[in-house]
């Protein structure tokens, strides 16, 4: 560990649950450095982008919505006897590019059979994740799109706590769009009422809810 990467540790030691931090001029070896010295457990979410570091804390309200709208999608997956694949908060790294993030959680739908069995996702060989998930509850995540577009991420959903937002990929960068590109039963719509209900009601209820639903749509 040196002393640079020594310094970071502490920062994030005394970051508060939704806080965050962000450095200009980190270098590469050094952001991969932090990581190490990280090891595999740390409970904070960590982009790079040519020198920007930014390091964000979770909060319990960040990881229910996140938890939820995985849950949402594995629920859906199951009804329509598809293959889903979670990933989490993996690591995706474009040394090339020095750009690295970890999403809130991510999964794979139409890749899913590519990934399966694979520890450790190398996008120089493998696909990036299908949908990505940020929660945008303390942060804004605007400023990853651009990184997640570099790694050619189809889709993002994104949830401010008020609403959620759908955003495909295309020719000129992220564009809103009102349904999934994966999962195209699923729209902003229906994800903002039922993260709504889950305030009120909780997730088992919710999650009752939307499976109702669903066979209410006759699928």
């Amino acid at each position: 560990m040196n002393t640079q990467t020594a310094n970071y540790l502490d920062a994030i030691g005394h970051l508060p649950a939704g806080g965050a931090l962000i450095l200009n001029d980190v270098s590469w070896e050094d952001f991969e450095q932090l990581l190490s010295d990280l090891g595999d457990s740390y409970a904070v979410r960590i982009s790079y982008d040519r020198g920007r570091l930014e390091i964000m804390s979770s909060s319990s309200i960040h990881e229910m919505y996140k938890d939820l709208l995985l849950r949402l999608a594995c629920l859906l997956a199951e009804e329509l006897d598809l293959i889903l694949e979670s990933r989490g908060s993996t690591t995706f790294k474009q040394k090339e590019f020095a750009r690295a993030i970890e999403p809130d959680t991510c999964f794979y739908v139409q890749n899913a059979s590519r990934i399966i069995g694979r520890s450790r996702i190398d996008l120089s060989v493998d696909p990036p994740p299908d949908i990505v998930v940020e929660i945008d509850v303390s942060h804004e995540s605007t400023t990853k799109h651009a990184i997640y577009a570099g790694m050619r991420v189809p889709e993002l959903w994104c949830y401010d706590e008020r609403e959620a937002h759908i955003y495909h990929l295309m020719d000129e960068g992220y564009v809103e769009m009102s349904a999934s590109r994966a999962l195209p039963v699923i729209t902003s719509e229906v994800l903002t009422r039922f993260l709504a209900q889950s305030k009120t009601e909780g997730q088992s209820a919710t999650l009752r809810s939307f499976r109702d639903w669903l066979h209410a749509q006759r699928l």
